[in-house]
């Protein structure tokens, strides 16, 4: 359910207006009767920490035996 709310009132009954948008609730936020902001749940739960990166890279190659290639810093 969409809702206009003044600015002030939002102020006022921030963490209230936050638990209404937990259970579906979209407020529209406004200031002199323009739109300013629009307060609605996030549509996923944000990932982990831990563990978030997984599958996102892939092991190309060797990474234990030396390279052919002589440094500089071994002359």
């Amino acid at each position: 359910m969409d809702i206009s709310i003044q600015a002030t009132t939002f102020k006022i009954k921030c963490l209230k207006l936050l638990e209404d948008v937990q259970n579906g609730n979209t407020y529209f936020i406004t200031k002199r009767g323009v739109p300013l902001a629009k307060l609605e749940a996030l549509a996923h739960k944000p990932e982990k920490l831990f563990g978030a990166m997984k599958k996102s890279c892939a092991l190309v190659g060797d990474i234990v035996e030396p390279i052919d290639e002589i440094w500089d810093a071994m002359k």
